[in-house]
Parts: C-alpha cells; sequence; structure tokens
C-alpha cells in the first residue's frame, strides 16, 4: 500500500507535470504526425487517443518480454492481492523510463496538452476500474469487454499462471488484444491465484523488499515448491 500511495503521488506531482511540458513545447513547435498530417478537431482527437491506446498495449507487451523492463515491471506484479491500489504499485524505475517513453509518445504523435490531459484522466480511471475487485454482472461485463477493459479480463492478467500473464496488455480498449491474438477471457476468476509464482511470501514484497527486487537475481517462473502453475 506504501508503494502505491508513493507511487501514485510521484507520478501526479513529478512524472506527468514533465510529460505535460514536453506536450507544451511540442505543441509550440509543431511537432508530431498529427501536425505533420494536418488534422484537427475532434478528428485529430479520436486518432491521437487510438494511437496513445495502441502504442500503451504495445509498451505493456514489451515490459513482460524485455528483460530489463520486466524487473522493474515485476514489482506491479508481485502484489498478492489484486485491487484499486494496484493500479498504482510502481516500481520508481519504471515509473522514470514510462515517463520517457510518454514524452516519445506526445512527441511523436503531436498530443497537445488538452488531448494529453484528457487520456490521462481516462487512463488512470480505466486502470483503477479494471484494477478493482469489482464483480459485474457475467453479462453485462462480457458486453463491454467487447470494447473497454474489465477486472476480469485484467485480473487474468494478473494470474499466477505465466500463459495468462502473458496476455490482456490493453489498457483502455480491449480490442488491442483482439487484434493481435492476445486475449484471454475464458477463465473462471474463482480460479485465479493472484501474483508471480516465484514472489508468494508477503515478507519479500514489502516497500523496501520491492524497491529492492529489480536488482537482484530474477528468479524462474516457479512456485516455492519448484512446481510451475499450469491451467489444466
Amino acid at each position: 500500500m506504501a508503494l502505491a500511495g508513493i507511487g501514485a503521488l510521484s507520478l501526479r506531482i513529478v512524472f506527468l507535470p514533465l510529460v505535460f511540458l514536453v506536450s507544451q513545447w511540442g505543441e509550440t513547435k509543431q511537432i508530431g504526425l498529427s501536425h505533420y498530417w494536418g488534422f484537427t478537431g475532434p478528428i485529430s482527437f479520436f486518432l491521437v487517443l487510438m494511437f496513445l491506446d495502441y502504442s500503451l498495449y504495445a509498451w505493456h507487451w514489451l515490459n513482460h518480454k524485455v528483460p530489463f523492463l520486466w524487473r522493474f515491471h515485476n514489482v506491479h506484479h508481485v502484489d498478492l492481492d489484486m485491487d484499486v491500489s494496484t493500479a498504482s504499485r510502481f516500481h520508481f524505475g519504471e515509473l522514470i523510463i514510462s515517463s520517457l517513453f510518454r514524452s516519445g509518445q506526445v512527441l511523436l504523435f503531436g498530443v497537445s496538452p488538452q488531448t494529453l490531459i484528457v487520456y490521462e484522466v481516462l487512463t488512470t480511471l480505466s486502470t483503477q476500474f479494471h484494477h478493482s475487485n469489482i464483480r459485474l454482472p457475467m453479462t453485462f461485463e462480457k458486453q463491454l469487454n467487447k470494447f473497454f477493459v474489465t477486472p476480469r479480463m485484467h485480473g487474468i492478467h494478473h494470474s499466477i499462471v505465466r500463459e495468462e500473464t502473458d496476455s490482456n496488455y490493453s489498457t483502455i480498449f480491449s480490442f488491442w488484444d483482439r487484434l493481435h491474438a492476445s486475449l484471454k477471457i475464458n477463465v473462471p476468476q474463482e480460479e485465479i491465484t493472484i501474483g508471480v509464482a516465484s514472489y508468494r511470501d508477503q515478507k519479500e514484497i514489502t516497500f523496501l523488499q520491492s524497491l529492492l527486487l529489480p536488482f537482484k537475481k530474477q528468479r524462474a517462473w516457479k512456485l516455492p515448491d519448484g512446481t510451475v502453475p499450469k491451467r489444466e
């Protein structure tokens, strides 16, 4: 909880304001694809929003596939009980690297400060929603999940089963996972164990231990008894 609180605070008072300054500078210099293409108004907003969310899908995928990035992103996943606080549980290293990526997004797409604010609000609301332990009626969730990331969908992403962790990378719109065949939804919620297989002891994921985690030798994806969790 402490890491989540500090992460949320530092994101809002340090990292996001820096990205906002980059956006202001890029807008002044007319840098980015939206300026090059000459799109304005609602069309520009819609296209930039799609580009931002899609590139964030790609960034999330990279955080799972690139060992250096996973060292930091792992801190987010070792939480043993996923709830809304998990949405802010990020290592400072990941926040710094992510801010550099966000700045690149802003300059590449020519994101205006106004669009950036709207996108960050939508991203924050979405991540808090799908990290929450809200249980929606199944019929409603299935319909909602056709377009948006839901708690059930993202809960699968936080499973100790590696094949499930390596799925459901989307942040706002779920169709990126459908596009890249990385969507998993047919996993019963009651059968999901949250966390990372090799970190099952609460003492190993305290605030201090979580800060040190990226700099320690990374463990194989196995439970303490040496078995690899799988879905039957």
